[in-house]
């Protein structure tokens, strides 16, 4: 059955697409066949990390419906069972799309010939970004060892958090009302979190907002530190995942803890996935073993998926042995 694993990070510059590329190379080592969609629709370039030329039909292509499906956009990346759907920042409004056509999308991609379809996401909370994030069955969250990324990460959450539980019902709905109102009021600090107004929602509207509270419950994103320097760095990380709990009522897995790399520069100007050109760096070998987890891990039911049971502190063990 395939698998839709959204890449996704608060801010920009924290090598999402890096990690989407090599990821995808590190999948399709393991005998799986993969697909990367560059779903960062203003500002695509994952073809630079796969050393691809900007020179194919994208995912504007099927938007503006010069294309019929996103098969036919599917470009060979040289490596073995490793494909790529380029995305389009030269076609306008590709960058806002309406739900229509972000379900649409969806649909050509559970059609895709693949065991994994990696979607290498936008930067920020935009709802593009955050609608995609949560329509995936799995989702990595990508943050680097500095405040900024944290705090942007902590946005990331809110939103999706947000459009969760306003998802769960009609556009008109009293309910719908009352998580804008809830959504709308400053809730850190306030000893209230997100999940603890689903439930309270649940107790007033029974059977209608049932859907709301088990679907933020099921949201748990696994979260990936990058260009670690020092162990000590996981402590960002569990500071990601105590606001969350304190606030949303998110719980966080971690699944990834990638060493600072300076084959990752080289990389990037030689137009290759490092795991190509230096399969034992650091980076890589982290990226191989996070492909691993992945790999053999269960079909995600509720999106608790692949948790490490030693946590953060564990990885990085590993990723420093």
């Amino acid at each position: 059955m395939q698998r839709l694993l959204a890449v996704a990070s608060g801010k920009g510059g924290v090598g999402k697409s890096v990690l989407t590329a090599n990821l995808g190379l590190a999948l399709a080592r393991l005998g799986k066949t993969v697909v990367l969609v560059d779903l960062d629709l203003g500002a695509s370039n994952l073809h630079t990390c796969l050393g691809i030329r900007n020179r194919n039909p994208g995912l504007g292509s099927l938007v503006w419906k010069q294309e019929k499906s996103l098969a036919s956009l599917l470009v060979e990346t040289g490596q073995e069972r490793l494909w790529l759907i380029p995305g389009d920042s030269l076609l306008p409004g590709t960058a806002n799309l309406d739900w229509g056509t972000k379900r649409r999308v969806l649909k050509e991609m559970a059609r895709l010939p693949a065991d994994f379809v990696l979607l290498d996401l936008g930067a920020g909370s935009s709802y593009n970004v955050v609608d995609f994030y949560l329509a995936a069955s799995q989702g990595l969250l990508v943050i680097n060892p500095e405040i900024t990324s944290v705090l942007n990460a902590y946005s990331f959450l809110k939103t999706a958090a947000f459009r969760v539980l306003l998802s769960a019902f009609p556009p008109k709905a009293e309910e719908r009302a009352e998580v804008l109102a809830f959504a709308g009021a400053k809730t850190e600090g306030s000893g209230s979190s997100f999940l603890a107004f689903a439930e309270e929602l649940a107790g007033r509207f029974p059977g209608k907002a049932d859907l709301a509270l088990a679907s933020l419950r099921s949201l748990r994103p696994q979260v990936i530190l990058n260009r670690a320097k020092a162990p000590e760095d996981a402590d960002l990380g569990y500071r990601l995942r105590d606001i969350s709990r304190k606030n949303l009522g998110i719980e966080l897995g971690f699944s990834g803890f990638l060493l600072e790399d300076e084959g990752v520069g080289r990389s990037i100007a030689a137009r290759q996935p490092l795991l190509a050109l230096d399969p034992a760096s650091p980076f890589s070998r982290a990226v191989q073993a996070l492909a691993s987890r992945i790999a053999i891990s269960p079909e995600p039911q509720d999106r608790a998926w692949f948790l490490e049971a030693e946590g953060l502190e564990g990885l990085a063990a590993e990723a420093f042995t």
